[in-house]
């Protein structure tokens, strides 16, 4: 005798569509439950929901706001899809971006020279910052087969003092009541509108940049190979070692230029708390779209607008812990969504005579 049971089988390949739905419908489920959930504590979800797309998309201003934070999102975020590019995990984008910053910072504060010889030098200085913050992952994940997801990860604390002690220590601006910051750098970014300044548009090349090297390029190409199958790469005469710290010093440089972005575009001095944690959106955003280059574009958009809600949230009523807490949820929501997406309820027969 037969009989249909259902179970749940793994598909070999998953198209980019069904990814998608999975995704939007995970963030919608997570929106209703998450509105059911303020409605239980006497707020309006309807109302919450129409002051954060007003406040973000129905005034210039705060376009202008969304645009500043989705920046420095993009670049942690291409920082994610590079290393994920080559099977690796960069979860220390926030440090690396700390870092940099400081780079740029000590540039900007130290070093006295015309304005177009200082853009350059603080570019270098934050790209090299962000690459030496990653350059110790680097190598203990090649030589030392040191899991790169532990070394990065703790590295974001020690940035994170280490930032601290330059900010109330050697660096602090005596000329404020501020304790934890720097002096005022004296360059802008070039606006393009009101407070937006022309990041955006560094990040988004950046990314269509990168998609293009990746899709194009032998090195692009080998990278993708060392990534999936290491052993068949070196077979293949691939340098193994040297792609997979090309790429995560890469990924911190562009870390470590998204640190210099903010300080000289929005915050113009040195402090902790300047990152608002875009480190870690950017890791999230990176991995929705499984290392998409342009994937990421969408992507940090999404975590940008979770982010900025986040604060919209908090001026209606909400406590900071709750608008954290829903954010959390949605962004977790949507990365089940996009890893269920891989799995598919099917019904398989089955012999109850002969088991």
């Amino acid at each position: 005798m037969r009989s249909r049971n259902w179970t749940i089988v793994r598909l070999p390949v998953v198209g980019p569509g069904r990814r998608s739905l999975a995704v939007i419908v995970s963030i919608l489920l997570a929106l209703v439950l998450s509105g059911w959930g303020l409605a239980l504590f006497g707020f309006s979800p309807l109302l919450l929901l129409g002051s954060v797309l007003q406040e973000q998309f129905g005034s210039r201003f705060g376009l202008e706001d969304l645009g500043l934070i989705y920046a420095p999102i993009v670049f942690c975020s291409l920082s994610m899809a590079i290393c994920m590019r080559a099977g690796l995990w960069n979860i220390g984008a926030e440090g690396q971006f700390y870092v940099g910053a400081a780079a740029a910072t000590g540039a900007g504060l130290f070093l006295h020279a015309p304005p177009w010889l200082m853009w350059p030098l603080m570019i270098v200085g934050a790209i090299a910052g962000g690459m030496i913050w990653m350059l110790i992952p680097a190598l203990s994940r090649i030589h030392g087969a040191v899991d790169e997801i532990i070394s990065t990860l703790l590295l974001n604390f020690v940035a994170v003092l280490f930032i601290t002690y330059l900010t109330s220590g050697p660096w602090r601006d005596q000329k404020t009541f501020v304790n934890a910051a720097s002096g005022r750098i004296p360059y802008d970014l070039p606006a393009l509108s009101g407070a937006l300044h022309i990041g955006i548009v560094v990040a988004v090349a950046l990314a269509v940049l990168l998609a293009i090297v990746f899709r194009y390029s032998r090195w692009g190409y080998e990278v993708l190979m060392c990534g999936a199958n290491a052993d068949a790469a070196t077979y293949a005469g691939m340098p193994v070692g040297r792609r997979l710290l090309q790429v995560m010093l890469l990924s911190g440089s562009i870390a470590g230029l998204a640190g210099m972005i903010e300080i000289v575009g929005t915050v113009h001095r040195l402090q902790t708390g300047i990152s608002s944690s875009y480190g870690y959106l950017g890791i999230i955003a990176g991995v929705l779209v499984r290392g998409s280059m342009l994937g990421v574009l969408l992507s940090a958009g999404f975590a940008a607008t979770l982010l900025g809600a986040t604060s919209i949230l908090q001026a209606q009523g909400l406590s900071t812990g709750t608008a954290l807490a829903l954010t959390g949820a949605v962004l977790f929501f949507a990365a089940m969504g996009q890893r269920l997406a891989e799995f598919r309820i099917i019904r398989v027969a089955v012999d109850t005579e002969n088991p």
